[in-house]
């Protein structure tokens, strides 16, 4: 009986011991909380931290759609080779772009540590890919023609691509010539008579008094045929004055390939809540740039100075009728007396859908000698009308 009872005893404290562990084993541990992004307000609307950093983060872009018609000298018409009988006749200049970008901000102790990327997809027609082309062959002895490109996926650009700590910028930008000084106008064709390269690498420095003064150094390296052929950089120096009224501003450059020197200056006026207006006036020498030292366009043009002759100018402003619509211009002209005119209506149909009706016009001044505008007439007209929805 003795060893009944023990026997008993020991299997009734086995099962509760197993009782107890195995309401244990279905203990469920608390789930830890979740961490949500949070806003970062640091560097204005749209940025948010980046879940376990101090890095505030945005993204952003545009969807766009040009229509553009007119003569090719416009930049806004093209020109393709009818299917039946050969003949070359004016057609649609179209593209459609998807736009990326990304700004990143953070504070350190040597300062604020930026980035901003800027790619771009781009799908249409250019002026010419719809014209056909033709070779001879000598098996039959005849010329055969062949089909344009016509509308096609252009590949991507990386438009920019820059680091900045502090005042100091290094990568992909566009050049201080363009930027610091302000680009020719709120139109979309605002390179009827150009006024400088962009795309080039840069080592720049940025040097902002606080009281109005700021500076730029910038060390470049261009672009294409604009590209350095030496260690010697392209270089850009810029000062500015802004205030309520408006900024003044100037800019200088060396294009170190032909050691020539080119300069803007540049007055912004804020006349009314309503009406601001510009003026921008440049020169450059040209002592080194033949006809034949630039294979693209000819006719003296560098990186900086690519205008006609030494001297141009540019003017124009934006008037706001109200909250939505807004009025464009833009006037210009240089020495070898090309003269474009540039103007547009925009209206934001909508908070972030913006609609812009732009009518262009070019007098190609050293037509025939010189036709820089790649028209085939010595005055072009054209129009574009572009679809926007930026985020």
């Amino acid at each position: 009986m003795n060893i009944k009872s023990l026997l008993l005893g020991s299997a009734a404290a086995l099962i509760a011991v197993s009782g107890a562990r195995a309401a244990d084993a279905v203990t469920v541990a608390e789930p830890e909380p979740a961490e949500y992004v949070k806003i970062c307000d640091v560097y204005g609307s749209g940025y948010f931290y980046i879940p376990g950093t101090e890095t505030c983060l945005r993204i952003g872009g545009y969807v766009r759609y040009d229509i553009g018609a007119g003569d090719i000298g416009s930049f806004d018409g093209a020109q393709a080779t009818d299917h039946e009988d050969g003949d070359t006749q004016d057609t649609w200049a179209k593209q459609a772009r998807f736009t990326l970008k990304t700004w990143t901000g953070q504070e350190t102790e040597l300062g604020t540590l930026k980035t901003y990327t800027e790619t771009r997809f781009n799908f249409g027609n250019t002026r010419s890919s719809g014209l056909a082309t033709a070779y001879y062959d000598p098996a039959d002895g005849l010329y055969h023609g062949v089909a344009g490109a016509g509308a096609f996926n252009k590949g991507v650009s990386l438009n920019f691509a820059w680091i900045q700590l502090g005042g100091l910028r290094v990568g992909k930008d566009e050049s201080a010539f363009d930027t610091f000084i302000g680009y020719a106008g709120n139109v979309i064709q605002d390179t009827l008579v150009p006024y400088g390269g962009f795309d080039t690498n840069v080592v720049q420095y940025y040097f902002d008094a606080g009281n109005g003064f700021s500076a730029v150094v910038s060390l470049e390296e261009g672009y294409g045929p604009f590209t350095i052929d030496s260690y010697v950089p392209h270089v850009v120096g810029g000062v500015k004055w802004t205030q309520g009224w408006g900024a003044i501003t100037g800019v200088i450059a060396y294009d170190s390939n032909y050691e020539e020197v080119a300069g803007k200056v540049r007055l912004d006026v804020n006349a009314t809540d309503a009406l601001s207006l510009f003026i921008m006036a440049g020169y450059g020498t040209d002592d080194n740039l033949s006809d034949d030292s630039w294979f693209i366009r000819g006719n003296g043009r560098g990186f900086y100075k690519l205008w006609g002759g030494n001297w141009a100018v540019w003017g124009g402003g934006t008037y706001k009728f109200n909250e939505k619509t807004s009025f464009n211009l833009q006037v210009s002209a240089d020495e070898d007396k090309n003269v474009g005119v540039a103007a547009n209506i925009a209206y934001d149909v909508v908070p972030g859908l913006t609609v812009t009706a732009e009518v262009d016009y070019v007098h190609a001044g050293s037509f025939p000698e010189s036709n820089w505008t790649g028209a085939d007439k010595e005055n072009s007209v054209g129009g574009i009308l572009r679809f926007q929805r930026s985020f």
